[in-house]
C-alpha cells in the first residue's frame, strides 16, 4: 500500500501554528499535497458552535519552494486560517481532485462522506505540562524491582518469597499475598540503570499500606507503606530523582479503596458516620458496591462532597515528592448505572493540581470519550498502540487466554490491519491527547512483550515502534532484559540483578540504543507522523519537523526492497542511500535533510 502520495495533515507544529491555542484565537493550518494526488483546491471545514463553516486555503509558495521534509519538489503546501471558536474545535479538509471531491480527516483521505468524530481537533483547554512531551517513562512495581535490605517483618497474611529462587505465582491462592521484599530505597539504588535506558520519569504502582502486594486495596492514603520504607524512603527516592533532573509519578485509586481503609471501616461501623455517604450502601441489606464485585474493593460514590474533598486533598498533599499521577480505573471512576460524574471528577481533580503536574488515566479500551476535555492529559494507550503492535508481531502461539481483555487470545493481523488500528484510534482523539498518552508494550497488568512476540528480533521491532511513534514510551521494568510472563501477575517477575541467565544483554543494548535515539532526535518527540508504506510485513513512516525528517522502516519478516526516493543517512542499523533493505525482522531509521 503506497501511502506517500496521500495528502497529509496532523496536529504537530509542522501543520498547526500553535500547540496551545487560546479560545477565540486565529490558528494557521497547513496541508501537504503530493503532486501525484492531483489536488487543485482546498477548503477547511471547521465546526463553530455546532455548525460547519468553510474557509478557502491558498498555496503557501514559501513552503512549497523550500520542499519541507526532504522530498524535493514533489509536494504542494496549502495554508488556511481558522478560529478556535469552542474549547474543542473540530475541522477537516475538503479537497478538489480530478476524480472529484475527497475529505481528509485524522483517519486519512476518504472519497465518501465522513462523520465529525474523526476530525482533527484544536483544543483550547489548558495544555499539559511542557516536560511531558519529552519524557520517557519507566514503570516500577515496587515489591519486585530492588531490595535495599533483608526482607522486613511481614504481616501474618503475607507469603514471603525468595527473590531469585521462588517463581511468581501467576494465579490462584497466594497470588496477591506473595512478597519479595522490594522497597523504595532499592529503587533509589538503581537509578543509574533507569537513567542508562534514556528514561527520565519513573512511575510507581501504589505505595500506600494495603493487604496485597499490588496495593490497589489501600488501607489509608495518609502514609507510605512501612514495608516500602515509609514516608522517608519516598522523599529519598524523590530527592534523588529530582537531583538527576528526573521525575516521579504516583498511582492512586479514585474509583475505590480497600475494605480495610479507614474511611470504609468508619462507614461500616456506624450507619450515622459521615463516611457512610462516601460509598454505595444498600439501605435495606447493608451490602455495598465494589469494583467488579470484589468486596475487598468498595466503590467510592462521587456524588458525595466528602469524597470530592478528601480525594482532592489526597492528590494535592503528595505533590512534591510526586510530579503527577496515574489514575487507576479512571474509566470507571464516578460511573455506576445512571450516575456518570467521570468528566466532572477528572476536571475537579486536575484543577486541584498545579499546572506542572501530569495527570494520566488508566483505560484499557477506547478512551476517546473521556479525553480532550479539561481533565486527563492522556491515557494508557492499550487500544491504539499495544493491541495493534501485539497483533502484528505476535509469535507462533503465545498461548494467552485473552487479548488485553478480549476473549480468544492474541489474533494474528498483518501490517495493513495494524495501520488501520493505529489510524482509527488516533483519529478519535486530538494530537495533543495522542502525544501525551502512554505507549506501552506491556505493563504490570498484561503479559510481557517477549512472551507475545516469542523472539528477541520481533521484541526489538516492537520496541522500535514504541520509541519512534507519537506518544510517551512507558517501559515496564524488566522488559529491557527480555523477561517473560503469561499474565499481569506472572509478568511481575523480580528484576534479575543477580540472575545472569535471565539477562538478555542484546535486548538491553537495544533498549539503550532505541530509547537513546528518541532522546537524541527532536523529530521523534515533537515531529508529525506521515505513513509512507504498509504491507503485510512492513510499515514505513516519517517523523517530521520543519527542519528534519526521520524515516522509519519496521519489518516483521523479509520482503522486497523499497525505494525511499531521496538520499538518506542511516542513523539506526541502516545504510546510507535510498534503499530500504528487505531483510527481517528488522528495524531501521534514516535521516533526510530538511
Amino acid at each position: 500500500m503506497r501511502l506517500i502520495d496521500e495528502p497529509h495533515h496532523d496536529g504537530s507544529a509542522l501543520y498547526v501554528s500553535t500547540q496551545a491555542p487560546e479560545l477565540g484565537s486565529t490558528v494557521t493550518l497547513w496541508l501537504r499535497a503530493p503532486r501525484a494526488a492531483g489536488v487543485t483546491g482546498v477548503r477547511v471545514r471547521a465546526v463553530h458552535d455546532g455548525e460547519p463553516r468553510y474557509a478557502t486555503a491558498s498555496v503557501d509558495a514559501a513552503r512549497t519552494a523550500r520542499a519541507v521534509g526532504g522530498y524535493g519538489a514533489a509536494d504542494v503546501w496549502w495554508r488556511a486560517e481558522v478560529t478556535a471558536v469552542n474549547p474543542v474545535t473540530r475541522y477537516r479538509f475538503l479537497l478538489e481532485t480530478p476524480p472529484g471531491q475527497r475529505w481528509l480527516n485524522a483517519a486519512g483521505p476518504a472519497a465518501h462522506d465522513v462523520p465529525d468524530s474523526g476530525d482533527f481537533r484544536l483544543v483550547c483547554h489548558a495544555p499539559p505540562p511542557a516536560w511531558m512531551a519529552d519524557s520517557i517513562g519507566y514503570q516500577v512495581f515496587p515489591d519486585r524491582f530492588a531490595a535495599s535490605r533483608p526482607m522486613r517483618e511481614l504481616p501474618g497474611w503475607a507469603l514471603p518469597r525468595d527473590w531469585d529462587r521462588d517463581p511468581v505465582i501467576p494465579h490462584g491462592p497466594g497470588t496477591a499475598e506473595q512478597f519479595y521484599g522490594g522497597d523504595l530505597d532499592g529503587i533509589t539504588g538503581r537509578l543509574d540503570h533507569i537513567r542508562s535506558l534514556g528514561a527520565d520519569t519513573v512511575y510507581l504502582t501504589p505505595i500506600f499500606p494495603a493487604r496485597s502486594n499490588h496495593r490497589y486495596d489501600a488501607a489509608t492514603f495518609d502514609r507510605v507503606d512501612p514495608l516500602l520504607g515509609g514516608d522517608e524512603a519516598l522523599h529519598r527516592l524523590s530527592g534523588a530523582l529530582h537531583a538527576r533532573g528526573m521525575r516521579l509519578l504516583g498511582d492512586v485509586t479514585t474509583n475505590h479503596t480497600g475494605d480495610s481503609h479507614e474511611w470504609f471501616t468508619a462507614a461500616v461501623s456506624d450507619v450515622r458516620a459521615p463516611e457512610r455517604e462516601m460509598f454505595f450502601f444498600d439501605p435495606e441489606t447493608g451490602d455495598y458496591e465494589s469494583w467488579w464485585g470484589f468486596k475487598s474493593l468498595p466503590k467510592l460514590d462521587w456524588s458525595s462532597d466528602l469524597v470530592r474533598d478528601r480525594m482532592r486533598e489526597v492528590l494535592t498533599r503528595w505533590i512534591g515528592p510526586f510530579d503527577g499521577w496515574r489514575v487507576d480505573v479512571a474509566n470507571m471512576t464516578g460511573r455506576l448505572g445512571a450516575a456518570d460524574h467521570t468528566h466532572e471528577v477528572a476536571a475537579l481533580l486536575r484543577r486541584a493540581l498545579p499546572p506542572e503536574a501530569a495527570f494520566i488515566a488508566e483505560h484499557n479500551h477506547d478512551a476517546s470519550g473521556d479525553l480532550d476535555r479539561d481533565g486527563w492529559h492522556g491515557t494508557m494507550n492499550y487500544g491504539g498502540f499495544t493491541r495493534p503492535v501485539w497483533a502484528w508481531l505476535r509469535g507462533e502461539d503465545p498461548g494467552l487466554e485473552h487479548f488485553l481483555g478480549v476473549p480468544g487470545g492474541v489474533p494474528r493481523r498483518d501490517g495493513t490491519g495494524a495501520l488501520a488500528t493505529f489510524r482509527a484510534f488516533a483519529s478519535h482523539m486530538s494530537w495533543r491527547s495522542l502525544v501525551h498518552s502512554w505507549q506501552l508494550l506491556d505493563s504490570h497488568d498484561s503479559p510481557r512483550i517477549r512472551t507475545v512476540t516469542g523472539s528477541r528480533e520481533r521484541h526489538l521491532v516492537a520496541l522500535g515502534l514504541q520509541a519512534t511513534l507519537p506518544g510517551t514510551p512507558m517501559v515496564f521494568a524488566g522488559s529491557e532484559y527480555g523477561l517473560t510472563g503469561v499474565n499481569g501477575e506472572h509478568a511481575r517477575t523480580p528484576m534479575p540483578w543477580n540472575r545472569p541467565a535471565d539477562q538478555d544483554l542484546l535486548t538491553l543494548a537495544g533498549y539503550r540504543a532505541l530509547l537513546g535515539l528518541r532522546r537524541a532526535e527532536p523529530a521523534l518527540r515533537h515531529g508529525g507522523l506521515r505513513w509512507l508504506h504498509a504491507d503485510a510485513d512492513c510499515l514505513v513512516f516519517a517523523r517530521e519537523t520543519y527542519e528534519q525528517t526521520l524515516v522509519v522502516c519496521a519489518r516483521r519478516a523479509p520482503g522486497p526492497e523499497l525505494r525511499l526516493g531521496a538520499h538518506a543517512e542511516g542513523v539506526h542499523d541502516a545504510p546510507d542511500g535510498d534503499v530500504l533493505p528487505g531483510d527481517g525482522p528488522s528495524f531501521r531509521v534514516w535521516r533526510l535533510a530538511g
